[in-house]
């Protein structure tokens, strides 16, 4: 069983739980390594766990029945998921998988109905996080059918800085090219020239293995 402090290390929403509640999450959560390039789940899988991410990067996205890989999104250290399949008790819709060695915390079933059930705090987080995915997921739709690539990746990027959905990042993000290209849907060259033009435009600095942010209210509203 993890201790009560390593699990407020790793879930923001457990700060605010009681005693009993923390007991009750910390003896339902069990931990699992996955290798780069691993399948964590495939979209029609059953994975009955709300999970989290101790650390390491997850591509969240799908493939379409003619081939097409979409990503959705990257999940980062500190994100927490699935809640919305949980709650509708359904099989996963996506795809997740690992864009680099990673960790991830296994919430049991039981264990999130007696939050659900029982916890002011976590009932409260559950709200604020599914509101903000919500948002995520329509600016997904809207810059994917309405901007250019430079700014695609840009509003990509700047998605990983959402301090309610990855409540652990600061403004250096350990991530290669090779992974935004990932996350954004297009090629590493393609990445390569977008982020060098970010960078040019004083955006973002490239550093080895990362990049460190600038300006994150120009990348997020890049190219309106």
């Amino acid at each position: 069983m993890i201790t009560a402090d390593y699990l407020r290390k790793i879930a923001i929403w457990s700060r605010e739980l009681s005693e009993r509640e923390i007991e009750t999450a910390r003896g339902g959560i069990a931990e699992k390594s996955y290798r780069q390039g691993e399948s964590i789940f495939l979209r029609g899988d059953r994975f009955d766990y709300w999970t989290g991410v101790v650390s390491g990067l997850i591509r969240m996205g799908t493939v379409s029945r003619g081939g097409k890989a979409m990503t959705f999104t990257g999940l980062t250290s500190g994100a927490w998921f699935g809640e919305g399949t949980m709650l509708k008790r359904e099989a996963r819709r996506y795809d997740l998988v690992a864009l680099r060695d990673t960790r991830i915390a296994l919430m049991d079933q039981g264990t999130f109905f007696w939050l659900y059930d029982n916890s002011v705090a976590f009932n409260r987080f559950l709200v604020a996080q599914l509101n903000e995915r919500l948002g995520q997921f329509i600016g997904l739709v809207e810059y994917g059918r309405t901007l250019d690539v430079t700014a695609r990746l840009a509003r990509s990027i700047a998605s990983l800085f959402n301090p309610i959905l990855y409540p652990d990042l600061s403004r250096h993000l350990e991530i290669t090219q090779e992974e935004i290209g990932a996350l954004s849907g297009i090629s590493r060259q393609n990445a390569n020239q977008c982020l060098k033009r970010l960078e040019k435009e004083g955006l973002l600095r490239l550093e080895y293995g990362g990049v460190t942010i600038l300006d994150i209210e120009r990348l997020r509203s890049y190219g309106e």
